[in-house]
């Protein structure tokens, strides 16, 4: 085919759809309406002779033509960017881009990043704090720091775990002193429960500490995420479960206590890039920098993870 006959526009339609399996996702990456990314992989699979989608209710799934074509595109557009990416003139200030789940970066890395100005004086941090995973394109952040309860990798990026997390409940004093005595784990059902998300974390850590489920209270503050749950339970407001790693100061402060030595594993925080082995210098410091900060929260835990 003539590269003159190339349907670029649609191509680069049908590739964010490809990646997204949602036409939706695709219209916010590329900044045009749903419509029109529609429109452009409508008038592809007119071209083609075939469709490049199947179409459900809610959903699209890829044919076998749209997986390989996807497949090539994908690498293409990753080579092309990469590529214009070494070519653009680096600005005279050093940059880099992280983009931080919500509550790691504001209970943990936010508190810390002065030691990293410290050290690399010359190195701007831009943080952009979002839960979803980048694709690393030319326009977005070099680096990611995530949570996640099962998985170890992500497509077409490079995952180094970081740490473990580890949950167990944790109160202010003057709730302990002034509540009722917490001699065994059924006696947290006494208390008001701080819930992160949703009710599961308290449900596996009642497991954990062999408290029937019928004896579990389903009630208690819904809160969007750790950053919330820890204020809540410093301001006295109920128990949380906390991820030690992110409120180890405040246990070793005694701005809140851990009552009871059970702690139940609930994932792992990751070091996301399209590749770890190739980053620019900025982020390459900033990389090395957060390895050697979670090493620190780790030993403080007395954690091997």
């Amino acid at each position: 085919m003539k590269r003159g006959r190339l349907p670029l526009t649609a191509l680069r339609s049908f590739e964010a759809a490809g990646r997204h399996l949602s036409f939706s996702r695709a219209a916010e990456e590329l900044l045009v309406s749903q419509a029109a990314i529609s429109r452009q992989i409508r008038e592809l699979e007119t071209f083609l002779r075939q469709p490049l989608f199947e179409r459900h209710h809610r959903r699209v799934e890829l044919t076998d033509a749209g997986r390989r074509l996807l497949g090539q595109l994908v690498r293409s557009f990753d080579a092309i960017d990469a590529l214009l990416s070494e070519l653009v003139v680096a600005p005279i200030q050093s940059v880099v881009r992280v983009s931080v789940e919500p509550s790691l970066a504001s209970v943990w890395l936010v508190p810390r990043l002065d030691r990293f100005r410290q050290l690399w004086p010359d190195i701007d941090v831009s943080l952009e704090v979002d839960p979803r995973l980048i694709e690393f394109r030319s326009d977005q952040p070099e680096l990611a720091l995530r949570f996640s309860a099962n998985a170890t990798g992500w497509p077409r990026s490079e995952a180094e775990r970081l740490a473990s997390t580890v949950d167990s409940p944790v109160l202010s004093p003057a709730l302990l002193a002034s509540g009722p005595p917490l001699e065994e784990p059924i006696d947290l059902a006494r208390y008001t429960l701080l819930h992160e998300e949703n009710r599961q974390g308290w449900a596996r850590w009642f497991e954990a500490a062999g408290v029937p489920p019928d004896a579990i209270p389903a009630r208690g503050p819904m809160l969007a995420d750790a950053s919330l749950s820890k204020q809540a339970a410093l301001l006295g407001h109920g128990v949380a479960l906390g991820d030690l790693l992110q409120i180890g100061e405040e246990i070793a402060s005694g701005t809140l206590v851990k009552p009871f030595d059970i702690d139940v594993a609930s994932g792992a925080y990751w070091l996301v890039a399209r590749s770890l082995r190739n980053l620019p210098e900025p982020a390459k410091a900033f990389a090395d920098w957060v390895r050697s900060e979670f090493a620190d929260s780790r030993r403080a835990l007395g954690a091997n993870a």
